[in-house]
């Protein structure tokens, strides 16, 4: 039996999935947290990877592995492979002003013609201005840009710092996929290739980007270092949204609802889209094709926050929001906690309408919290659609679609039919997709996954009433 890895490398934990390359079969999986904040060190990702992948029981007997990641991260290098500072995570949102700058100095309309993306904060261009203004020394000291998921396949194939990697800081060996290249605002979906003139205006100075491996190409093979075998070959990996939609098989038609730490809505595409209004970001897939999305800050944290508040966990939570009627008996929840990318909104802050003696009770604050999570994500929904991009059914995944309530309310709250795959690591899967693919030559024809569909009904009311108290 062949095995094949898949790595998905998020916000909060990495995690490992090796599978059966023959049939897609899971084997077995491994998991390590990552630490929290907006702003973390590049070598605790390195660490959870390793630490992971002993969870999972090694790689001795697998042939190929594919990193999906996080999307944005700043990992900036030295001419030396060292990272100068911490990475700022793309829900860091301090290089808000650096965004505005950047699209006072190009126009929106340039830019998303450029790069299919009007940037926000969670962009990489926008952290490189922001670095140039505010430490100008670290900037200066710039050699090279990767992302959460470039860096760490760099150093799985054995390079870096001298003192650290077994083939030492070779720049020209960073790599990275179409997909991840797209969210960085210095690369064109349409032309596939780097904009220099945009990441020059962002860092004040050129720099060395990866190159762009396609879709079933390998960037090499690992390089034997402590818990990684030599020999593995390293599959050009994703951006996790673009992991996920390869983990799902999504088709046209399809349009991926995930709810994790932020919330996404995507679709794949044939054409390249670019959205002048910044709403949706004009992305690539994994596959060669494109990836219209759009994200929010706020989601999966508002259940968090919600059942904290409460005094109860998330089933306790979809409990009290389902003894309600749709609506909540007129009380709404916006819920920009952490600013807002969709609107975007970084300083904004989240908002209770409709509070009175009758509605403001246990069981419709928890409501309010969901269907205002869902809202935002149904106002992506619809501005995807503007750009042409069909939608015939909503799948339903992230770890908050598990809960009865999040699904039971998504399809009163969807103006299409819901359907929920059975729970599992997505990111990790479709890297994994990527790892056989580079493996075979060929994209793998496995069973994707069982789906289930709420019986409730669309209730127009709710997105009406949550509108109706809209952030322009």
């Amino acid at each position: 039996m062949t095995l094949v890895a898949g790595v998905d490398s998020s916000t909060q934990s990495c995690k490992v999935v090796v599978r059966d390359a023959d049939t897609g079969a899971v084997v077995r999986t491994g998991r390590a947290s990552h630490p929290d904040g907006t702003e973390v060190p590049p070598a605790a990702w390195w660490d959870a990877l390793r630490t992971a992948i002993a969870d999972a029981g090694g790689l001795d007997d697998v042939a190929a592995i594919s990193v999906g990641g996080q999307q944005h991260g700043m990992v900036v290098l030295d001419s030396e492979g060292r990272v100068i500072r911490d990475a700022l995570l793309w829900n860091d949102t301090r290089s808000a002003d650096a965004a505005r700058a950047l699209i006072a100095e190009f126009g929106a309309e340039e830019l998303a013609r450029r790069t299919g993306s009007v940037p926000v904060a969670s962009f990489t261009a926008t952290k490189l201005r922001w670095l140039r203004d505010a430490e100008p020394e670290n900037a200066a000291r710039v050699a090279a840009v990767a992302l959460p998921h470039d860096w760490l396949s760099w150093r799985l194939r054995g390079y870096g710092p001298a003192d650290e990697s077994p083939l030492g800081p070779v720049l020209d060996e960073l790599a990275t996929d179409r997909s991840d290249a797209s969210g960085t605002s210095y690369w064109s979906p349409a032309t596939g290739d780097y904009d220099r003139e945009l990441l020059t205006a962002s860092l004040g100075h050129d720099a060395v980007l990866p190159r762009i491996v396609g879709p079933g190409e390998a960037m090499g093979r690992t390089a034997e270092q402590t818990g990684i075998p030599a020999g593995l070959l390293v599959g050009p990996g994703a951006g996790d949204n673009a992991a996920a939609a390869l983990g799902l098989g999504a088709q046209a038609g399809d349009v991926v609802v995930s709810i994790g730490t932020s919330g996404t809505v995507f679709a794949v595409t044939d054409a390249p889209t670019a959205d002048a209004s910044g709403t949706v970001a004009g992305f690539a897939d994994a596959s060669g094709v494109f990836l219209p999305l759009v994200a929010t800050l706020n989601a999966a944290r508002v259940l968090d926050r919600m059942a904290g508040l409460l005094g109860v966990d998330h089933a306790g939570l979809g409990e009290l929001a389902l003894a309600v009627d749709p609506g909540a008996g007129g009380l709404v929840l916006q819920p920009y906690f952490e600013g807002e990318r969709t609107p975007n909104l970084p300083d904004a802050t989240a908002t209770l309408f409709g509070m009175t003696l009758a509605s403001t009770t246990r069981e419709n604050l928890a409501r309010a919290a969901v269907e205002g999570m869902l809202c935002g994500l149904a106002d992506g929904l619809d501005a995807v659609r503007r750009l042409g991009v069909t939608a015939s059914r909503v799948l339903l995944v992230g770890g908050a679609a598990a809960n009865p309530a999040v699904s039971h309310i998504a399809a009163q709250v969807f103006d299409v039919p819901v359907e929920v795959p059975e729970p599992g690591e997505y990111v990790a899967l479709g890297a994994s997709v990527q790892a056989a693919w580079a493996l075979t030559g060929s994209r793998p024809a496995w069973h994707v996954a069982t789906l289930s569909r709420p019986t409730a009904t669309p209730e127009p009311r709710i997105r009406a009433q949550y509108a109706a108290h809209a952030v322009a």
